[in-house]
């Protein structure tokens, strides 16, 4: 064998026990934001009513557009000083200022006239009937249910016809 061919095994054995040991750690200490140590992306609120969207993470980037709807949930996709990059359920999004955030968890309704249930289960009785784009406070999440709040109504809905929640997230 040529010393190159052994040099080539020995590389590719590395990079296989590296491979193996980089899909073996958890996804936290992969995918979490360099500023807040904290998991992305992740979803949040706008606080504000309104909120400048720019290109790029300062006050000297241009505003591309402006989010009107206190509440709307966001997911952060990226994080640069007191910077967040931001998509809405769109996909549409920018760099907006963190002061501009919440922490409170709020949902968007994908489907029309979704019903509320009393118990997360198909056939619970019906406590309300939210049309499609309702902002509604998420609750506790189960793996296929998850509690919402709005307009004095409360109930349980199907995670999968709900934006601003991930599919594998569990919530108390």
């Amino acid at each position: 064998m040529s010393g190159s061919y052994l040099v080539m095994r020995a590389h590719g054995r590395f990079l296989s026990i590296f491979l193996a040991l980089a899909l073996a750690m958890p996804v936290a200490a992969r995918d979490t934001g360099q500023v807040t140590n904290l998991p992305l992306p992740r979803f949040v609120s706008l606080k504000a009513s309104e909120g400048n969207v720019r290109r790029g993470p300062s006050l000297t980037h241009r505003i591309d557009w402006v989010f009107q709807r206190r509440d709307m949930p966001l997911r952060i996709t990226a994080e640069h000083g007191h910077w967040r990059r931001v998509e809405d359920r769109d996909g549409l999004g920018g760099w907006v200022h963190y002061s501009l955030l919440s922490g409170t968890r709020t949902v968007i309704v994908e489907q029309d006239m979704l019903t509320l249930r009393s118990r997360p289960e198909p056939n619970a009785p019906v406590t309300a009937a939210l049309e499609a784009g309702v902002v509604a406070r998420l609750g506790e999440c189960g793996p296929e249910w998850c509690k919402l709040n709005s307009g004095g109504y409360k109930g349980w809905a199907p995670k999968a016809r709900l934006w601003g929640v991930a599919m594998d997230e569990l919530r108390d």
